[in-house]
């Protein structure tokens, strides 16, 4: 396997890392070592081959002139067999707990045998416990002048502060495209195998930025093509998207072709590509388009140069605007993608959005075929007549095409009489015509509002001033209030019934059911509460709780005050003692069951 046979075993063969590599370095040739050392980084950067690499060189005693281990003396053959005792690993992911701390501990205390140091290398630190954590802090802070720590891990977020202020932080970088293409080379020309440069970008690209995921993949591909790494044969055995189709999809979009950008999208579904991965493959097309397109930004493109030049060259061919709506698109297409019921119809509904965005081409100024056009609003048939701020215009009229006549209907209270109701007058200041008139195309006022019906007549609500909308307002406020007669029992069941029609409001309930009203004089009463709350949530509710009354009984003179009960519990509340005595009272059988349990009041 290339993931083990060509793994570094020098700090110059570490790959992508040389920042990193050129400060453990000067580190160990100036003897400023740290006691614990923490690596960072995502997987298959080098994390543990350069814990390895840093604990074999500090014990190496022939280091090179370079600063690495020179692999000849005792210390780097017993490394290079493996069985140094001087380097022990432990994998926290599966030796977490504080009894595997207490052994690490134990192991702490013997010295070095061949060399001047015990490493101590913890892989995925981030998976112990919180006991192992505080059962390792006192070591790892005050260990042996012999012992350095190199704690690795994936999620630095995981660990503790107390562990991380104890420890260099060497945070490693995910590996580039390039410096995986260079290696992935350097491996194929030392294996004999013909490669060529696309097959190695679409390798890299799918390892993610981890070297050891590149090595591997690399062998797979190898396997399957016999020696002969091509394109068509890797992207074939990897299962990925030809960039290709993107292309090919990119020109249905700017020619505007619904038919070709379906059709693509079948025979791409028949290759058994997942509608998902397309969706999200789509935008990641478009972002590279939209930074391939300006000179700037063009390092952000992982690819390359040949890759480059060609995703520029197809990016000049889209504005700005439409990329950066097409990755809009995109993303809530994959937002909505686990929601959808029809998941087929949500890619195809993308594609053919896609088709018709507005300026798909810098040149068209938005105005070319197949655009998202707006809905034409339908010209009306009569003008609006020009509306005087000093006269407003208050005559309905029949909107039909000039020459027309209106008439204006004429709404007294005299029309609708009724024995019990106050209709206010209408008063205008500028009344309407009573007779039928011919209206010009050019004056013809706005139509007028939609008819009510009163019983079986129907009429038009005219417009009506300020001042007799005041009056309105006054008479309303004259009309008599209800004031029949009632008892305390009438009283009490409005209460209850308000009571039971508002089961789910639990604090208002609890508080009406203990705090039924008590007459003061004529219509006053008293609500004796318990605490504020109580009286809070009343005085929110009193309104409500007075209309429903009001309505029950027919009296509009009912009020109340709300007043905190300072002294004995009220009626209402009984203690637990009293419950029980309650009980004891009315149930026959209690004293025999208290009996029998020999159970007693407390």
């Amino acid at each position: 396997m290339s993931a083990r046979k060509y793994r570094p075993s020098t700090f110059k063969s570490v790959v992508g890392q040389k920042a990193l590599t050129a400060t453990l370095k000067n580190s160990i040739e100036s003897e400023r070592l740290a006691h614990a050392y923490l690596f960072c980084g995502s997987r298959g950067v080098g994390k543990t081959s350069c814990a390895r690499i840093f604990a074999k060189t500090i014990n190496c005693q022939h280091r090179t002139a370079d600063g690495d281990a020179c692999n000849e003396c005792q210390s780097c053959r017993e490394f290079n067999e493996g069985r140094s005792m001087n380097i022990v690993e432990l994998d926290a992911a599966s030796n977490n707990s504080v009894d595997d701390i207490r052994a690490l501990v134990d192991q702490v205390l013997v010295p070095p045998t061949n060399g001047r140091y015990r490493v101590f290398i913890v892989d995925e630190v981030h998976m112990l416990s919180s006991q192992a954590f505080n059962a390792f802090l006192k070591t790892l802070e005050e260990p042996p002048e012999y012992v350095v720590f190199i704690l690795a891990t994936t999620e630095k977020h995981k660990i503790i502060p107390t562990i991380l202020s104890r420890c260099q932080i060497y945070d490693f970088n995910r590996i580039t495209i390039q410096d995986m293409i260079d290696h992935l080379s350097y491996v194929a020309s030392q294996e004999g195998i013909t490669v060529e440069t696309a097959a190695l970008n679409v390798i890299a690209r799918k390892a993610d930025g981890a070297m050891r995921d590149a090595l591997s993949i690399f062998d797979q591909v190898a396997a399957s093509s016999m020696g002969n790494i091509t394109y068509e044969s890797t992207i074939e055995n990897l299962n990925v998207l030809d960039n290709d189709y993107y292309g090919r999809l990119l020109d249905a979009f700017l020619s505007k072709n619904v038919p070709d950008a379906l059709l693509l999208y079948k025979e791409i579904r028949d290759r058994g590509f997942d509608s998902l991965f397309f969706i999200n493959g789509l935008a990641s097309h478009f972002r590279d388009l939209m930074v391939a397109r300006e000179p700037a930004t063009l390092c952000l493109l992982e690819a390359s140069d040949d890759e480059k030049a060609a995703m520029a060259s197809q990016a000049q061919r889209c504005s700005v605007q439409y990329l950066y709506q097409a990755m809009d698109l995109c993303n809530k297409a994959d937002l909505d993608y686990r929601a959808a019921s029809n998941k087929q119809f949500l890619v195809e509904l993308l594609l053919i959005k896609l088709c018709q965005q507005l300026s798909p081409s810098p040149n068209n100024g938005g105005n070319g075929e197949g655009q998202l056009k707006k809905i034409e609003a339908v010209a009306p048939t009569v003008a609006p007549a020009t509306v005087s701020r000093q006269q407003p215009v208050a005559t309905p009229v029949v909107t039909t095409p000039p020459p027309a006549t209106y008439a204006a209907p004429v709404s007294t209270a005299a029309e609708y009489p009724s024995p019990d109701r106050v209709v206010p007058p209408v008063v205008s200041d500028n009344p309407a015509p009573t007779i039928s008139q011919s209206v010009s195309p050019g004056s013809i006022p706005p139509p007028p509002p939609t008819p009510r019906r009163i019983g079986t007549i129907a009429h038009t609500a005219p417009i009506r001033s300020t001042k007799s909308v005041e009056d309105s307002q006054t008479v309303v406020r004259n009309l008599p209030k209800n004031n029949k007669p009632y008892t305390q029992e009438s009283l009490d069941a409005a209460w209850l019934s308000y009571i039971q029609g508002h089961a789910s409001a639990h604090i208002l309930v609890n508080t009406m059911r203990t705090a039924f009203p008590k007459r003061i004089r004529d219509n006053v009463y008293e609500l004796l509460v318990e605490n504020p709350a109580q009286k809070e949530v009343l005085e929110v509710n009193m309104i409500d709780i007075k209309k429903h009354l009001s309505m029950s009984l027919g009296n509009d003179f009912i009020s109340f005050e709300i007043s905190l009960n300072d002294g004995e519990p009220s009626p209402q509340v009984w203690s637990e003692r009293k419950v029980l005595n309650h009980i004891a009272e009315t149930t026959p059988y209690y004293n025999t069951f208290a009996k029998d349990l020999k159970l007693s009041l407390m």
